[in-house]
């Protein structure tokens, strides 16, 4: 059966299992199978060998590549994904013994990102990073890149045979990357104009497909009802990937700013991070931090730990940090088991249900680093600017207009009210 005649392409999954290895292997196994249902492929089979140390020619054993292609014509394989990153030379040869298309995790991590990037930065992005990816592989890739019918892999800059021309690779390297720091000049101006405007700012990070999303949409503001804000939400790893930005209201009536990043996986591409650094340093700007977990995943450990990584090499575990255990609709909190270690603060929630979002803000609240003060103010008719922002940015109370001006009740934090303390009646 050709690959023009499927809507989903067969593949199987190869692990190796090494002494050393961290992560149990059926664990990291399963999430690549979701990666490449991702994709938009299926797992028909998978198989794991246990070795001493990787094959620096095969990656796996030449005997062992020899079984897979026996699997792959039993199987009706489309596609063989290996369940760590490959060298051109090792999926070159593998490609020779198995005759199939040789996908590694990186690539279809890199794969899953360039058919969901929706925003000029984020497609940007991706395609740096797979171009980066791909150019030491080249001669290795050649092969399944220049087949008919695609698919895993092959989405991107491969479809224009990049593998004939080195140097165009070079080219459009260097001009993807210019066009990303005109890209980040107008975010650094947007990420100024947002921290100069005192709005806290907490930041949502996680693993994928933990919740993010559908938090961020449950933390905005009650009285914005155009559905066009809301983020997208899918059950999937990697729904959304370009960063959102949106505004919540804590319960004292104080205005801030939700942002997102990328959700996290193990062995996220280093490619990927590098090409995302700017995305993720969302998180550096913000003011606090809100880890999301998926309660309900058994591999809960394994993903708070991977995403503790990813943001100590970020630096910003200095940052006030909310553990958000996520999906509790699923799971009984006597029945949740991890790894208290890496946990301080913490709250139970199910953004789906809305289980504890109101106390989620109310925790918001009080672990913020800002501080804020009830006031009256009075605001002359000639300084309509600061009214206006006042109003745009907190919850104002008891407005009234008198003939020296209007006065207004508010929560304000304590840069703002340091900078307009002259306008403070008590």
């Amino acid at each position: 059966m050709s690959n023009e005649n499927r809507e989903i392409e067969r593949t199987l999954i190869v692990g190796v299992e090494l002494d050393k290895d961290p992560i149990e292997i059926e664990v990291s196994l399963d999430e690549l199978q979701e990666l490449v249902q991702a994709a938009g492929g299926i797992v028909v089979s998978r198989i794991v060998q246990k070795r001493e140390a990787i094959n620096a020619a095969h990656f796996i054993g030449k005997g062992k590549a020899e079984e897979i292609k026996l699997y792959c014509e039993e199987l009706d394989i489309d596609s063989v994904v290996f369940n760590d990153e490959l060298s051109g030379a090792q999926i070159r040869n593998l490609e020779k013994i198995i005759d199939k298309k040789i996908v590694d995790r990186t690539n279809l991590i890199l794969d899953i990102f360039a058919n969901r990037a929706t925003s000029k930065e984020g497609k940007l992005q991706v395609k740096l990073a797979q171009l980066k990816y791909r150019l030491p592989r080249l001669v290795g890739m050649r092969d399944y890149l220049s087949r008919e019918g695609g698919g895993i892999g092959t989405r991107g800059p491969g479809e224009q045979k990049l593998e004939t021309d080195r140097r165009h690779v070079l080219r459009e390297i260097n001009n993807i990357e210019k066009q990303l720091k005109e890209v980040e000049a107008n975010r650094d101006i947007k990420r100024k104009k947002r921290i100069d405007s005192s709005l806290p700012i907490v930041a949502l990070v996680g693993y994928t497909n933990a919740g993010k999303s559908t938090l961020l949409n449950r933390l905005m503001d009650d009285n914005d009802e155009d559905v066009s804000k809301q983020v997208f939400v899918k059950d999937m790893l990697f729904a959304t990937l370009d960063t959102s930005l949106r505004r919540g209201k804590l319960p004292n009536g104080q205005g801030y700013l939700l942002t997102d990043t990328v959700g996290f996986v193990s062995k996220l591409p280093t490619h990927l991070i590098e090409a995302f650094k700017g995305t993720l340093e969302e998180a550096t700007y913000a003011d606090m931090l809100l880890h999301v977990v998926d309660a309900s995943n058994k591999d809960i450990d394994i993903q708070i730990k991977t995403t503790i990584d990813i943001l100590k090499d970020l630096d910003v575990l200095n940052k006030p940090m909310i553990t958000v255990f996520n999906k509790m609709d699923r799971i009984d909190v006597e029945n949740l088991i991890y790894d208290n270690k890496l946990i301080e603060d913490k709250i139970f929630i199910s953004a789906k249900s809305d289980i504890n979002i109101d106390k989620l803000k109310e925790f918001i609240q009080d672990r913020l680093p800002q501080e804020y003060r009830y006031v009256l103010m009075k605001i002359p008719y000639n300084e309509q600017s600061i009214l206006n922002y006042l109003m745009t940015n907190y919850e104002i109370q008891n407005l009234r207009h008198e003939e020296d001006g209007t006065y207004i009740n508010l929560s304000i934090n304590n840069i703002d009210s340091g900078r307009y303390k002259d306008y403070i009646v008590n």
